[in-house]
């Protein structure tokens, strides 16, 4: 089964066509918000490289997400712009499983992570059965440093963006009894090998996307956001404590004009320099 694959759920962009688990043309770069731009001219590279044409290929493969709103959509569109034009069936792989897929037969237990937005972070819990099957251990989770470390127990394999770039936070609230390990360099980024190997595996039992599919957005509420902010305060008693400030400035500023009054003898007029 030939595919191409994409990944463009981070600034990191990969594509690949493989044919089965034999990678024929792959290209992976720093698309830095550039997916946009950069991503069709090297789908037309990679074609041209296998001499190969859509409809030469038997499926499509994407990351869905969760990860960069604005290149995730620029992913699953173009693939669904050429499922239109090639009737070619598309697998849509999450982009955390398919970070899973970079440590494919691994024992230990696997938490990719990457960055989201306000500081916080996306991961997941995963592992590989003894019969080759992925395992989702825990679904997808958005939130700090602190909670993902706290999430962790066991032995576990830590990696991705989100890793290199919180490492420090997250060991300091990862248990004393926890063991985790650091995984290599080469599986820290999202790869559309992954994706492609992935999808596959979903083409072959039938699971190709219809109409109407989006990306994959993991995201805690304004509500959840708001409530940490406070410093874990209820709604109810922020809006008491914002009443009682308005309350007591109120009283206050009614009070001025008395003291006022007593400080110049009543008349509530002040002295002129001569005393008049």
């Amino acid at each position: 089964m030939k595919v191409l694959a994409v990944e463009t759920a981070t600034s990191w962009q990969s594509v690949a066509i493989l044919d089965e688990s034999r990678v024929l043309a792959r290209h992976d770069r720093d698309a830095a918000g550039s997916h946009a731009k950069l991503l069709l001219p090297t789908i037309d590279r990679l074609l041209c490289e296998t001499g190969l044409t859509l409809k030469q290929l038997d499926g499509l493969a994407v990351s869905i997400g969760p990860g960069s709103f604005t290149g995730l959509r620029v992913g699953l569109a173009t693939l669904l712009g050429f499922r239109t034009i090639s009737r070619l069936p598309l697998a849509v792989v999450p982009t955390l499983e398919g970070m899973a897929w970079n440590l494919r037969g691994t024992s230990t237990l696997l938490c990719p992570i990457l960055n989201s937005r306000r500081g916080e972070l996306y991961w997941a819990l995963f592992r590989w059965n003894s019969d080759g099957r992925l395992e989702r251990v825990i679904s997808e989770q958005v939130g700090t440093a602190a909670m993902l470390g706290n999430s962790l127990t066991g032995p576990v394999l830590v990696f991705g963006e989100g890793w290199t770039v919180e490492a420090s936070a997250i060991r300091a609230s990862i248990p004393p009894s926890t063991v985790f390990v650091e995984a290599p360099d080469l599986a820290m980024k999202p790869s559309a090998v992954s994706i492609g190997l992935a999808g596959i595996e979903r083409l072959r039992r039938g699971e190709s996307v219809g109409i109407g599919i989006s990306p994959l957005y993991v995201q805690r509420t304004a509500a959840e956001l708001k409530y940490e902010e406070s410093g874990g305060v209820s709604p109810v008693v922020l809006r008491q404590r914002r009443v009682a400030r308005k309350a007591n400035a109120r009283v206050a500023a009614a009070r001025t004009p008395s003291v006022r009054a007593r400080a110049t003898g009543g008349s509530g007029k002040g002295r002129t320099r001569d005393g008049a």
